[in-house]
């Protein structure tokens, strides 16, 4: 039971050993990640099913951010009391919450606490899992191992985007995917319990450039004091290379959280993508730069250096951030073409952070190795207060989003139910339509909208309504002719073939019998000529508006209401929402553009070569100090 808790390993440990624990630590990294993005995935939902504003659910956000921010800073301590059994214990606790406490929540102050406190536990757990990733890689592969790392948040995305995609449709509600994200994490809980182990602070605390270097570390581990060289930690990382970077790196991903918080919010109201539809496009961002860490990271530790990775990156984010952001006001872009954006957007974050995030450590290390965790916590503070800010100025910049969440499915609902009539509505002047609301069985306003629906004068509408009461038994009559026979009829009432074929109709079509008919005949042929001509001719069009008005006072005056109160709202939210997304986008790019002069006063080379001459010298150096240590060990 004392090897579930006691987790440090005396030893470096052997290849094998050190993977299982990597690959532990992106496993939960992708959990974490899952946990914390599956909200942006389906926020309409939870903003609908809470009746909650589209401000309220941006501020949870900020909020927990803000209690991320603190609980980074928190897990600064993790130099001193280790990493493993924080990582451990944060998965059982968001695990619980998952599964048990966003479910079991009845109100939006009961979501927003539990959201809240999923946000301030994963702020610890997630400067601990990339403090366990640098321990356990040397310099010259740590590259690959911050991108296996950065696999996480990004993985985390993919993960939400394939399950939100395949299940949202066949799922009873929203709160049914914290529950399998909730198991997911008390499986990996379980994992991490049993696997998860890290090196002691003698180890951990000291500069590691190549594997060469473990014998050596294990040696300097014994007469290392670790209380010593972890006193005052943030003091000794509170540089400007650390808190420079740090920030850099936060203004650049500011498009990268927009895509886990908004994107589906952003094509859903934009571009009427449906839930799975919009979710479906994260599979390929997501994929894409999950491809572009793996081989970047690869190439970085290769060619030794970091910097030129991260320019070529920040400059192609900015390039294809601009497009993007371009298409925003282009309402009749294709799928595709998202896709072959945001898959080459995500291949350019991903070029330039897993050599970031090599580098970030590397800098770190450059003023103390035994303080990673405490340049971590730097990291995660600025990165959350930075989020924390660009989220809860995007109601207040696409200030859209609020009617057209909040609104817009009840307005598009009614809207789609009721379009008949709701064209009819629209054929009517303001002063008509005032007019019917107050007095709507009025025959002077009711003969004056079926005028404007028609296209006839009030005069012929008049006398269509007049003529059709006066006449009425005769043109049901009338209706059961053929136009062939009231054409005969009209020119040559007395011939015998055509009142004989009349006849015949009319007991048809009224189901008389022909002496009934012949005298619905008669009563026909009273009726004037110009009456019958001009009924023919007008007639149709004011029943058909008549029956039009009919069915526009037949709709609920609550959802007439309703339209009419929301419904230019939503419609000038629509308009407004694109150009209004494209300028926080721009931000977003502003941001990349931000990071490329901070990349500067970061660790590293840029000159592969110069990279090459240090590992050289370096390697001369740990084989004179390993032949000093073997000395001393013979004596």
């Amino acid at each position: 039971m004392s090897r579930l808790w006691d987790r440090e390993l005396e030893h470096y440990p052997p290849d094998r050993a050190r993977y299982t624990s990597l690959a532990i630590v992106v496993l939960t990294t992708v959990v974490l990640y899952y946990q914390l993005y599956l909200a942006g995935a389906v926020a309409t939902q939870i903003i609908s099913g809470f009746g909650m504003s589209f401000v309220y659910y941006v501020n949870i956000s900020v909020v927990g951010y803000i209690f991320g921010a603190a609980a980074s800073v928190a897990a600064g301590l993790a130099d001193r009391y280790g990493r493993a059994n924080i990582v451990t214990v944060g998965l059982l606790i968001t695990g619980l919450l998952c599964l048990f406490g966003i479910p079991a929540a009845s109100t939006k102050l009961e979501f927003a606490i539990v959201f809240i406190a999923i946000g301030f536990v994963e702020g610890i757990i997630l400067v601990a899992t990339p403090a366990l990733v640098r321990d356990f890689s040397p310099q010259l592969g740590r590259a690959s191992a911050m991108g296996f790392w950065t696999l996480g948040p990004v993985l985390g995305s993919l993960v939400v985007s394939i399950v939100v995609t395949n299940t949202v449709d066949r799922l009873g509600s929203w709160q049914d995917q914290y529950v399998i994200c909730g198991i997911v994490g008390i499986v990996v809980f379980i994992i991490a319990l049993v696997g998860l182990r890290e090196l002691s602070p003698g180890l951990r605390d000291q500069l590691m450039v190549s594997e060469r270097d473990r014998v050596l570390v294990e040696a300097r581990a014994k007469g290392l004091d670790t209380e010593a060289i972890t006193s005052h930690g943030f003091r000794q990382v509170l540089k400007l290379d650390v808190i420079g970077s740090a920030f850099a790196i936060s203004v650049f991903l500011i498009i990268y959280y927009v895509a886990v918080g908004f994107f589906p919010i952003y094509f859903e109201t934009v571009f009427g993508f449906s839930s799975s539809q919009a979710n479906s496009l994260g599979n390929w961002l997501w994929s894409f730069d999950a491809g572009a860490l793996l081989i970047v990271g690869w190439l970085s530790d290769k060619l030794r250096v970091r910097k030129p990775f991260m320019i070529v990156g920040a400059v192609g984010s900015i390039i294809f951030t601009l497009l993007f952001a371009s298409k925003a006001t282009q309402p009749d872009t294709s799928y595709t073409t998202f896709v072959v954006l945001l898959s080459l957007l995500a291949v350019f974050l991903g070029v330039a952070y897993a050599p970031w995030m090599a580098s970030f450590t590397e800098t770190v290390e450059r003023h103390n190795p035994a303080l990673i965790a405490s340049g971590l916590a730097v990291w995660g503070l600025v990165i959350r207060i930075v989020i924390a800010v660009s989220v809860f100025f995007v109601p207040l910049v696409v200030h859209s989003v609020t009617p057209l969440v909040e609104k817009g499915p009840q307005v598009s609902a009614l809207a789609a139910k009721y379009a008949p009539e709701l064209a009819t509505a629209a054929k009517l002047s303001p002063a008509t339509a005032a007019g019917l609301a107050a007095t709507p069985t009025n025959p002077t306003v009711q003969a004056t909208a079926v005028s404007e629906l028609s296209g006839q004068s009030v005069t012929d509408v008049v006398k269509v309504i007049t003529l059709g009461a006066q006449y009425s038994d005769q043109l049901a009559t009338a209706a059961t002719l053929d136009v062939a026979t009231q054409t005969a009829l009209l020119t040559n009432p007395t011939d015998q073939a055509s009142q004989a074929k009349a006849v015949g109709e009319i007991a048809k079509g009224l189901g008389i019998d022909p002496g009934a008919a012949i005298a619905k005949l008669q009563a026909l042929a009273t009726v004037p000529p110009a009456d019958l001509v001009f009924l023919a001719t007008s007639a149709a069009p004011v029943q058909a508006a008549a029956a039009d008005l009919t069915a526009l006072g037949a709709v609920p005056s609550s959802d007439l209401a309703y339209l009419q109160a929301n419904g230019a709202e939503v419609q000038q939210a629509a308009a407004d929402s694109p150009t209004q997304w494209k300028h926080y986008f721009w931000i977003g790019a502003l941001g990349q553009l931000v990071f490329i002069p901070l990349v500067f006063v970061m660790a590293g080379f840029w000159d592969p070569r110069k990279a090459r001459r240090e590992q050289e010298a370096h390697e001369v150096w740990l084989t004179e100090e390993l032949a000093k240590l073997d000395r001393l060990e013979k004596v």
